[in-house]
């Protein structure tokens, strides 16, 4: 197998942009107390983050807005967030949505 440097130095800089921006925040903040506000602020961040993207999944379609009566991931996700709220366990969760989707493409 040969090594090409062009590859290699690609792979070593997009690593290098991935982890400045998750270490150096973190190096920064663990050396500071964050008033309260700040950590409560900080608490909603990755709910918030997980909205928008299952949002943006169920209600666009290659970049419009799905229709509802067609939309079978809006149609599997109410079941898997009944499984979510009431035993708040991922499996569970995951198994649920995965044979919802299933199911629903199988008869749709």
């Amino acid at each position: 197998m040969e090594v090409r440097w062009d590859i290699l130095v690609i792979i070593f800089g997009t690593a290098i942009v991935t982890f400045i921006p998750r270490v150096l925040p973190l190096m920064a903040l663990s050396r500071i107390e964050l008033p309260d506000w700040g950590l409560r602020w900080l608490k909603y961040v990755p709910i918030s983050v997980m909205a928008a993207l299952v949002g943006q999944e169920l209600f666009t379609h290659n970049g419009d807005i799905a229709s509802l009566a067609s939309n079978l991931k809006l149609f599997a996700a109410l079941p898997t967030l009944l499984v979510a709220v009431k035993t708040r366990s991922l499996l569970m969760t995951v198994i649920t949505g995965i044979v919802s989707m299933m199911l629903l493409r199988l008869f749709f």
